[in-house]
């Protein structure tokens, strides 16, 4: 009788892929995971337990068909596995790499909550489309028929390029605009190099490229062209800018020279890393260099800008956040790799101002946490009495992002936006109030996941579809 392939996880523990050493990976931008050798991939997905009701697929925000291409991953099956997975993602090497894995698939994961330890989904998801790109099994985008629909996509970023990629396959004529020099948005300028290295991205974007799909690059909404001319070239339009406004941060000196935006502090290390020359690194202004760095924030960006200021060679970099570690919202896997790169975090700790201009210092007020908000966490509340100065040659501010006023901006007063300024649109079909716009993704939801980004942008390109098909059936019926 043949071996049983899957429920190893009785007599097979986890394994993550090998992590480089903290004192190696932190001297450069490489990505810090090794990748699955094709055995040991095989052994992971094989403690999948193929339950009757996978929480790890209804905790995806795309319902990866997860049991189904593990079990294919642990039966030798990598091509099928690799259809599967691209089946219902566009980019399953990204999100595997970048998807907060703890807080979906694997934190939901059955074989967890029994204490195995959980199925290793996003290293085995990366592992399977790197591996159909090393073999050749990332076919082109040709579609079957070219369709006489036109669809503008005003950004770049993971949602835009789901949504380029569905329409483009189905055969309709797509030109994505973007503000910036090369595609991608957060993927290739926002998130450092060491969890998403850029060839990584830059391949998926040549092959929209390759299949079809027209960049239009450095050009600005608003200054270069106008929302209102997007609208007349195209059949429809789609909002996919994402949100970029940064929360800003109050109290004295709040405005002394070297205190930094993240979203300029990354694309900075970013665009260094890509090769160009960028006047603010080399002046120092967005260089951790020899510096005693304060990120405040506790989310995922101010992982990306700790751990991005010890690759630089900061002297020392610290993390102030108001709560407690167990109520941050970062992942706690992103903390545990920055405490072991040399970060230190200094929790229950808020801004008060700043010392000095160029800035020397943060004051801090101490915190303790009292009675929970609406949502349930605990809210932070001042300790009279207990303020001192955190010394701080560089502070960055990642609190979060905000959305741009874009019906100002595009002189677009029919675009009807939320209270927080984010884009009202349909839920299911991501339909705006304007005929034929669409959104998805960060200026609809607020700051939120890549991989819910794909999701709207896959969403939208099937609703559009399904527009262009009915005008179609009602313009053949008469």
């Amino acid at each position: 009788m043949a071996k049983q392939k899957m429920l190893q996880f009785v007599s097979v523990a986890r394994d993550m892929p090998e992590k480089r050493a903290p004192n190696l990976r932190n001297q450069d931008f490489g990505e810090i995971y090794a990748e699955f050798a094709a055995q040991k991939a095989e052994e992971q997905a094989s403690r999948c337990s193929q339950c009757g009701v996978p929480y790890c697929q209804t905790h995806c925000p795309l319902h990866n068909n997860i049991p189904d291409w593990l079990r294919m991953t642990a039966e030798g099956r990598l091509e099928e596995a690799y259809e599967l997975s691209q089946a219902t993602n566009t980019f399953p090497e990204i999100c595997g790499r970048i998807c907060p894995q703890d807080r979906l698939c694997e934190g939901n994961c059955v074989i967890e909550q029994s204490g195995h330890g959980t199925v290793t989904i996003g290293s085995v998801e990366k592992y399977i489309t790197d591996t159909a790109f090393e073999k050749g099994w990332v076919k082109p985008i040709v579609p079957a028929a070219e369709r006489g629909e036109s669809v503008g996509i005003i950004g770049a970023g993971p949602g835009g390029l789901a949504a380029a990629d569905r329409l483009r396959r189905a055969g309709v004529q797509v030109t994505v605009y973007d503000r910036y020099d090369r595609a991608g948005g957060l993927l290739t300028y926002g998130i450092p190099g060491f969890k998403l290295e850029k060839p990584v991205v830059m391949q998926r974007i040549e092959q929209l490229e390759q299949g079809g799909v027209t960049f239009k690059l450095n050009c600005t909404v608003g200054e270069d062209i106008s929302f209102a001319d997007i609208r007349k070239a195209h059949d429809a339009v789609m909002i996919a800018t994402g949100v970029y406004k940064t929360r800003d941060l109050q109290g004295p000196g709040s405005g002394a020279e070297g205190i930094v935006r993240a979203i300029d502090y990354l694309t900075a290390s970013n665009r260094v890393g890509f090769g160009d020359t960028v006047a603010e690194y080399e002046s120092g202004e967005l260089n951790a260099a020899g510096k005693k760095v304060v990120v405040i924030g506790g989310g995922d960006t101010a992982m990306d800008c700790v751990r991005t200021a010890v690759r630089q060679g900061a002297e020392s970099v610290k993390c102030l956040y108001r709560r407690d570690r167990t109520n941050m919202p970062g992942s706690q896997r992103e903390v545990a790799n920055a405490e072991e790169e040399g970060v230190e975090f200094v929790w229950l700790s808020a801004p008060k101002g700043f010392a000095g201009d160029p800035v020397s210092g943060v004051m801090v007020q101490k915190m303790r946490l009292g009675a929970p908000d609406a949502t349930g966490r605990q809210m932070p509340e001042l300790i009279e009495g207990a303020d001192y100065v955190e010394e701080a040659d560089l502070v960055v501010k990642a609190l979060g992002f905000e959305p741009e006023d874009l019906p100002t901006l595009w002189g677009q007063p029919d675009l009807e936006v939320t209270r927080w300024g984010t884009v009202k649109a349909d839920f299911r079909t991501h339909q705006t109030a304007m005929d034929d716009v669409y959104a998805v993704g960060d200026i609809v939801r607020g700051a939120s996941l890549v991989v819910w980004a794909i999701r709207d942008g896959r969403e939208a390109a099937d609703a559009m579809l399904a527009t262009f098909d009915a005008k179609s059936a009602s313009v053949a019926a008469e």
